[in-house]
Formats: structure tokens, sequence, C-alpha cells
């Protein structure tokens, strides 16, 4: 699947201010068809379900809540235009083989 302008926006943002050694940024939106009128809710067509998994040792130590809270505030203009994230923010240290 071809990245649209919002992935691409939320990939830039969290590589800057996290240096991921993996991130995953999935639309899931197609999933989602049919659910509202998509263009009415986003000013970007059919983008509105991402699914982000990022491995960075910035989150070393941090609680599950303190990095949701820090990748919230890295994406706060872009989660305006996204009904749903479904964000998986771990350690190097916790990382599993599946990620």
């Amino acid at each position: 699947m071809m990245s649209s302008v919002l992935h691409k926006m939320i990939e830039k943002k969290l590589n800057e201010a996290f240096f991921p050694d993996i991130l995953n940024i999935l639309n899931e939106s197609y999933i989602h068809f049919g659910h509202f009128d998509f263009r009415s809710f986003s000013g970007f067509e059919k983008e509105t379900h991402f699914r982000i998994r990022i491995v960075s040792l910035f989150f070393a130590g941090m609680k599950k809540i303190d990095r949701h809270r820090a990748v919230n505030e890295v994406l706060k203009l872009e989660l305006a235009h996204i009904h749903a994230l479904a964000l998986e923010a771990k350690a190097p240290n916790e990382c599993c083989v599946d990620i």
C-alpha cells in the first residue's frame, strides 16, 4: 500500500522525535469504510485509523501511559484528523521478535 500524506507526516515526526529502532505505521482506515463519512471527519481523505508500533531507547524506563503521552504530544496536530490510533510503544529491551 502506498504511503498517504498523513502517514508520511506521522512517520517523519516520529522519526525526528524518537529516533526509533523500529517504526511500523499501518493505515487501517480501509477496515472501517462505511462506518461514517470519511471526508466530513478528516481533512485527509480516507486516513482515519492508524496502528503504530514503535521501539525506541527514548521509552526506556517510562510507564506505558507516559510513552503514549509522549507520542500524542508529538502527533497532536495529526491526531485532530485521526479517529482512532492503536499504539504500541516499547524500549529496545522489551522488543519481541514479532514486532
